[in-house]
């Protein structure tokens, strides 16, 4: 019989724990407190619009009803005026009732609730009133959200030993992680333990926090049973309907892309939104609202955020293997929330249902359209293109056009997405994604770079290798800059290019002239040689000059038939007196042709003529002989 009953009592015992831990109303299970002291009760409650409205009270349980103590609607039990109080506070949630000047009579167990009665919602607590001098520490407490999460400090003075969290159970304290690297699966990828500054201060952040994880823990230093120092945590995990369900698990394709949609407080929507990669010793950061983004995700990592409802949207695409593993939301608000997200890759379910070129080649100067084409799943849902930046890629949606010149367009019949760039520039290379969303939330992505190539060569210079003839634009053909001619084009300043025009002009006008001035000069010498291939240098007395050769061939064909002619030969001295001039000339020719003897032609001339009647003249000597 006495089995039986101790069967019973555990039977109610447990089944008023589980009426207690089912409650919304959170607040400590035992308290303590030393006579003639005080005591503080915290008691927390879920932040809907009825709850915060709604009467607080603290009653003193008996073994028929709650008898009220204090009420939030001014009421106070005789016995406790003057000596006990109860504050409430909506916004965060929680009601604080103080009992000061207290005697071994008010020990027993009590509750604090809500509700016009005894009957609604409460949780029961236990005071003890010791008379002795020491209280023993009572356990912090950590009242969350389903699916929210919970930063522990704790601090201890030796830094040196291992730093652990575990759960209390009935007869151990089962390891939830350690810093040697421990940690059980239940909280893989949803618990972090990092270091402060403070040696011997360390945090432990929980995520994604489900009803199994309400109960006692315990931090520490050393090991459990052993030595090192410990301190009680309680946390209840209570659901809230008003916090949406956080998908714990993604499942994304090769290539790929998977969308994330994280909570803040609307309130805090100035605060410091990031996502991070989640290991065993640190959340790697990959991206903020800030605009900084982890160099190795630039082109394929994007945030979106929605401060009207208090949340940010994270889009990874080009998924791969490497990107499997746990994800976490993080702000940096007072009401901090954290959730945590498994990726996973599915390799066996084929392709992104997306599907754009990979990479595509672009001349500047020129048009180009990008398609993008989606499957009838996405028939009713909104189309986009967009360019990435770092600060976030903005939608473009079907026929809106920019002042850029680009145009998107949504061919329904063919399920194609265009692009259309009016003439493209260097300044349109870089990341364009294709995406879907629908009522606000985004949806699948696909990425692909636009290369604009922008240095001119001439058509006639043979294609190279993957080069395609439609890169020839105006009898020029477009290849791709070198980062050597970047740099040195970066490097060369405006005033610099203008100098370079000019002179270019310059040139242009001055080599011609200078290729014409140059033929004619050839010629004029060339003339001027061929002339004076056919002559010889006569000497004439003491004048030296040049006589054609042509001259004397002239001369020879009438020279002799000339001479029989010629009535008389008529003598003049020029020299000494072997030098003779002679003239056909009549005296009074003669005397004409006298005037003009100095001249160069009548000294050719002269001489020409003496050469050739040389043979016909006798000197005068002979004659009288």
């Amino acid at each position: 019989m006495a089995f039986l009953s101790l069967i019973f009592l555990l039977t109610i015992v447990q089944a008023d724990s589980a009426i207690s831990n089912s409650s919304p109303i959170f607040g400590p299970k035992e308290v303590t407190a030393l006579v003639g002291g005080s005591v503080t009760v915290k008691c927390f409650y879920p932040r809907t619009s009825v709850n915060k409205h709604s009467r607080k009270y603290w009653c003193k349980e008996s073994t028929q009803h709650c008898s009220t103590i204090i009420s939030s609607n001014g009421y106070v039990s005789r016995g406790f005026e003057g000596r006990t109080s109860i504050i409430d506070y909506p916004e965060n949630g929680l009601f604080i009732i103080e009992i000061s000047n207290l005697v071994r009579r008010d020990m027993g167990p009590y509750k604090c609730g809500i509700g016009l009665n005894d009957k609604g919602l409460s949780f029961r607590v236990k005071l003890d009133v010791s008379a002795g001098s020491i209280i023993p520490e009572e356990a912090q407490l950590f009242y969350v959200e389903q699916h929210g999460s919970v930063t522990i400090t704790c601090a201890f003075g030796d830094a040196s030993d291992r730093r652990y969290l575990c759960k209390l159970t009935k007869y151990t304290c089962a390891t939830i992680i350690d810093t040697n690297g421990n940690i059980d699966p239940f909280y893989k990828g949803r618990i972090l333990l990092s270091n402060l500054q403070t040696p011997g201060s360390f945090n432990i952040i929980i995520t994604q926090l489900q009803k199994q994880d309400s109960g006692l823990y315990l931090c520490g230093t050393g090991n459990y049973g052993a030595e090192g120092e410990t301190k009680k945590l309680d946390i209840h995990v209570y659901e809230d309907v008003l916090i949406s369900k956080q998908q714990p698990i993604l499942n994304g394709v090769q290539g790929g892309s998977v969308s994330v949609e994280c909570h803040y407080e609307p309130k805090e929507s100035k605060t410091t939104k990031y996502w991070c990669k989640w290991n065993e010793n640190e959340c790697t950061f990959l991206i903020n609202n800030l605009g900084d983004v982890r160099d190795d995700y630039e082109g394929r990592i994007v945030m979106h955020d929605s401060p009207e409802n208090g949340t940010y949207t994270v889009i990874l695409n080009q998924l791969h293997n490497g990107d499997e593993g746990f994800y976490w939301c993080m702000t940096s608000g007072e009401q901090e929330r954290k959730s945590s997200t498994e990726l996973k890759i599915m390799e066996e379910t084929g392709q992104p249902s997306l599907a754009v070129d990979n990479e595509i080649h672009a001349v500047a100067g020129a048009p180009l359209t990008i398609t993008c084409t989606y499957p009838c799943l996405y028939a009713d849902y909104e189309k986009y293109w967009c360019k990435w930046k770092n600060t976030g890629c903005e939608p473009l949606i079907s026929s809106e056009e920019t002042q850029a010149g680009l145009v998107v367009s949504c061919d329904k019949g063919n399920r194609i997405l265009s692009l259309h760039f009016d003439q493209t520039s260097l300044s349109d290379q870089g990341w364009y994604w294709c995406g879907v969303r629908k009522g606000g939330h985004y949806g699948e992505t696909y990425a692909t770079y636009l290369q604009v190539q922008g240095v001119l060569r001439n058509a006639e210079e043979p294609l190279r290798p993957n080069e395609e003839p439609s890169d020839v634009v105006s009898q020029n053909r477009i290849v791709p800059l070198n980062n050597a001619n970047k740099e040195a084009s970066n490097d060369i300043p405006a005033e610099s290019h203008k100098e370079s025009k000019h002179s270019t002009v310059l040139l242009s006008v001055l080599i011609p002239l200078g290729i014409i001035f140059l033929l004619l000069a050839t010629a004029f010498f060339v003339v001027k040689f061929r002339l004076f291939k056919h002559s010889d240098l006569v000497s004439v007395g003491s004048y030296r000059t040049n006589i054609s050769m042509t001259d004397f061939e002239n001369a020879r064909q009438y020279g002799a038939k000339d001479n029989v002619c010629v009535a008389e030969a008529h003598e003049t001295q020029i020299g000494g007196k072997d030098d003779y001039i002679v003239t056909t000339n009549s005296p009074k020719e003669a005397g004409k042709s006298k005037a003009k003897r100095n001249s160069k032609e009548d000294v050719e001339m002269a001489y020409t003529t003496f050469l050739l009647n040389s043979e016909n003249i006798q000197p005068r000597g002979s004659q009288q002989q």
